[in-house]
This record gives C-alpha cells, sequence and structure tokens, in this order.
C-alpha cells in the first residue's frame, strides 16, 4: 500500500497547502460576495470586525498579529472601516502610532448581521462530514497550526522579497 498523496505528493494537487487555498479560494468568495456585495466592506475588513468582536478593544498593532495581516494593510484597513464608521480609531497620549481600536455601536450591529450568515455558509460547508468527524477535523486542523507555528518559529529561510522575487524571475527569462 503506497502512502497517501498528501504525504507522498506527486503533484501540485496533492499538496495540502494548494489543497487548502483552493478550498479557501472557492468557499471564501462566497464571504467575499456577501461582504462586498451585501454589506460594502472588504474580506479583510470582516477579519478585523470579527477580532475586534472577540477582543473589544486592541491596539492597531495587536489587531494585525490577530488577524494575520501586516501592519500597513491593517492600518489601511482600520481608515477604511473609520471612514465608515465601523471603528473608532484613538491615538495614544504618548506615541500617535499606539492607536487603539474598536468596534462602533455601527461595527457591533454588522458583525451581529454578519457573523450569522457567516457562520451558515461554514456549516454548509461542513454538511457532508459526519459530526464525530468534525470534532477530529477540528483537533487535527489546531495540531496542524501548532506544527506550522512551530516551522515558522525554527525556520532558517530568507525573508520574503517579493522584489527581489520579480527580479529573480525577471533575470531568469
Amino acid at each position: 500500500m503506497s502512502p497517501p498523496r498528501l504525504v507522498q505528493p506527486a503533484c501540485i494537487d496533492d499538496l495540502l497547502l494548494y489543497r487548502l487555498n483552493r478550498l479557501v479560494s472557492v468557499a471564501g468568495s462566497m464571504v467575499i460576495r456577501l461582504c462586498e456585495g451585501r454589506f460594502g466592506i472588504t474580506r479583510r475588513e470582516w477579519r478585523l470586525l470579527a477580532v475586534l468582536a472577540a477582543e473589544d478593544e486592541l491596539l492597531s498593532s495587536q489587531l494585525a498579529e490577530r488577524a494575520q495581516l501586516d501592519r500597513a494593510r491593517t492600518s489601511r484597513a482600520i481608515t477604511s472601516l473609520v471612514a465608515k464608521q465601523l471603528v473608532r480609531r484613538q491615538a495614544g497620549p504618548a506615541d500617535r502610532r499606539q492607536a487603539r481600536v474598536a468596534l462602533t455601536s455601527a461595527g457591533h450591529a454588522l458583525y451581529g448581521e454578519m457573523f450569522p450568515l457567516v457562520c451558515a455558509i461554514n456549516q454548509a460547508l461542513l454538511r457532508p462530514v459526519p459530526p464525530a468527524d468534525v470534532a477530529t477535523l477540528d483537533a487535527w486542523l489546531d495540531g496542524i497550526q501548532q506544527q506550522a507555528d512551530r516551522l515558522v518559529n525554527e525556520a532558517e529561510l530568507p525573508k520574503a522579497d517579493r522584489r527581489r522575487g520579480g527580479r529573480v524571475r525577471a533575470a531568469a527569462n
């Protein structure tokens, strides 16, 4: 018996990260359409709203970390959410870069309206999986996340630099 294709990939369709990315791309498109088409916010803005709904108030740097976004993208999304009156940003007295961010009442209301709809998409995705297997999947995802966190902390890889990658590709052509 040969090892499962996830353990010994033979092509891109066998790679865990590729398959997860495809799943997020397809299933996530429903959330994007909901966010943009119905509520007028981006997927990134939704992520920040959801984190703030769970955490009450955070420094913008904490929000970026919890949402797993870089600080520049987080800052742009916060600026947009402030303009939409969904979050409030309050600069720190000593350091204006230390802004505290929290949902406004309109942000709480939007989150309260959206969260059940996003949950329904989540539940629909899990419908083909037996309930006992959902609990197993949840545990596996936790374990895979912990392993990914360990691998990132232990990795001795160069820092990502898209500009450099662009030059390398251009030079190779």
